[in-house]
């Protein structure tokens, strides 16, 4: 479990690393915060559409899942 503090060092750390990071180190990592912030929201936009799916044809209640997979 990450609290506030392990947050705060983690943060202050990132920060004294980007001081001291070339141009390109900070382009790359700016290029990978953009791919994981568009990855989140992708997989936001999924997790919508599936749960919708889920309220308009239903779910097969866990038991049945089991019973199919013989367990």
């Amino acid at each position: 479990m990450v609290d506030a503090a392990n947050v705060t060092d983690i943060k202050q750390a990132i920060i004294q690393q980007l001081e001291t990071a070339s141009v390109e180190t900070l382009k790359e990592i700016l290029e990978l915060l953009q791919i994981r912030s568009s990855e989140d929201e992708e997989d936001i936009i999924e997790s919508r559409k599936a749960l919708e799916e889920a309220r308009v044809i239903g779910t097969i209640p866990w038991s049945e899942v089991k019973r199919q997979a013989g367990l």
